[in-house]
């Protein structure tokens, strides 16, 4: 079912609800039926056998070989401290199995930070009636109301919209804000039908009822959490170095073991003393060193770079991420944390650059920073924040420490869209009905027919429009 080609009332009966959600007996039939709407941890691999994957790979097993050896070699001729070389190469294999465990609890708990992208309470309709209900209730079904400063809870299909952006970062790394409505859409991708919100994303202003389709582990967001957690079996480059590295030398500890078994036997030392001389050289031969080497090395990189927020998942994707010569990768709200700040003004009275100390900027500038937006007020974190596009509350604190905000009661806006490329507010001030506009220099020089200069303004001609471009 294409829930996006539907009609408001064809969504709500396709989900047998209504303008007033649902029934609370059948939202909690629902429930049992769908599940709660969370992320949920798909490999739930227990602790030890985590642990367990420590001690069994190629090069531990060959440890844990010479290891053996040893205890043998002692056991025939104690006191010879080969029980002591035994005991030390268990304890690295101990430590280095410990060390990988650890960095792997610690990666796995990242699926929890995907938890903290959703709410935890939502606003939806029961019976006719508002409540407001955990998030994790959320059945396929129910009608919910969402503002300005609001995460999406689930995947959802708009009934009725008033002015709704989202900030689609979260799924499509675009800062950009998104315009939504109700209207019908035939796009077959959910991520840019104009009548769909998807979890995770955040509505930068307006309000919404919106009907939910999808929830938990179906919705876009759950197969993002899917794949985060999907089992890899592509080893790194490191570790098919070490597993070849680690072949080769019990190859070669093995054969010089036998040789020296042989020409022990050769020179008449006896069985049982060219068997130990050979168990000596193969585990003398056994680089001990090497696992403990490699484990601190990469848990070390690995500890750099959670200090810089990047989790690493298994030990050897450090030295992975270190090969790489050419990374492609998206932009802000991806790598960047989606924040824009003002430096430079450039105007036609000339360029101003913007530090630590106030400059007071023309107050055309400000008024256009100030009043051109559609930043409204919600809460995040418990604090009281105004809440919308990145580029527009880069231009309010522009204002703020730039002369003062410019306050102009509003009377009417055009919104910001594709085919227009600007944003258009009209406000009352002393004079009269003021019209302030921004977007895109293309849309907007044609229309404009004066210049303001630090000496006054003048006429827009030729040269003027090409100087502003």
């Amino acid at each position: 079912m294409k829930i996006q080609a539907l009609g408001p009332d064809e969504a709500l009966a396709s989900l047998q609800s209504g303008p007033g959600g649902l029934a609370e007996a059948e939202a909690t039939r629902r429930l049992e039926a769908f599940q709660a709407n969370r992320i949920l941890e798909l490999r739930a691999m227990h602790g030890w056998r985590r642990l367990l994957a420590g001690f069994t790979h190629f090069l531990a097993i060959v440890l844990g070989v010479a290891a053996l050896l040893a205890f043998i070699a002692e056991w025939n001729d104690p006191g010879k401290g080969m029980a002591t070389l035994g005991v030390a190469i268990l304890c690295v294999i101990l430590i280095n199995a410990l060390f990988s465990y650890w960095q792997e609890y610690r990666a796995e708990r990242s699926i929890h930070a995907l938890e903290r992208l959703m709410p935890d309470t939502v606003r939806v309709m029961r019976e006719g009636r508002l409540n407001k209900v955990s998030r994790a209730s959320l059945v396929p079904g129910d009608v919910v109301l969402l503002s300005a400063g609001d995460n999406v809870p689930a995947d959802c299909r708009i009934l009725e919209a008033f002015d709704v952006q989202i900030n689609a970062a979260t799924l499509t790394g675009e800062s950009y804000p998104v315009v939504r409505d109700a209207q019908s859409s035939d796009a077959p991708d959910l991520l840019h039908c104009r009548n769909i919100l998807l979890a995770g994303t955040v509505l930068l202003s307006g309000e919404a009822r919106a009907l939910v389709y999808a929830t938990g582990m179906r919705t876009e967001f759950g197969r993002i959490a899917r794949l985060v957690q999907a089992e890899s079996d592509v080893k790194s480059p490191l570790l098919l170095q070490i597993n070849r590295l680690s072949r080769l030398i019990a190859l070669l500890a093995t054969l010089l073991g036998a040789v020296f078994f042989l020409l022990g036997q050769w020179v008449g030392l006896g069985f049982w003393n060219s068997f130990l001389f050979g168990i000596g050289i193969i585990v003398a031969n056994v680089p001990e060193g090497l696992l403990p080497t490699v484990t601190l090395a990469l848990a070390m990189g690995g500890q750099r770079m959670a200090a810089r927020q990047a989790l690493i998942r298994n030990l050897p994707s450090v030295e992975t991420l270190g090969s790489a010569t050419v990374i492609c990768t998206d932009k802000t709200g991806t790598l960047t944390q989606n924040r824009m700040e003002a430096r430079v003004v450039t105007w036609a009275g000339g360029e101003i650059r913007l530090g630590a100390a106030p400059v007071a900027l023309p107050y055309a500038l400000r008024a256009v920073a100030s009043l051109c937006q559609t930043l409204q007020m919600g809460e995040v974190g418990g604090r009281k924040v105004l809440v919308g596009d990145p580029l527009e509350e880069a231009l309010q604190q522009m204002a703020q420490r730039s002369g003062g905000v410019v306050s102009l009661p509003l009377v009417d806006e055009l919104p910001f869209s594709a085919e227009r490329r600007m944003l258009s507010t009209l406000h009352r001030s002393a004079e009269g009905l003021v019209l302030y506009s921004k977007g895109a220099l293309e849309a907007l020089l044609p229309i404009a027919t004066r210049i303001q200069e630090e000496d006054g303004e003048r006429p827009m001609d030729e040269g003027g429009a090409r100087t502003l471009a």
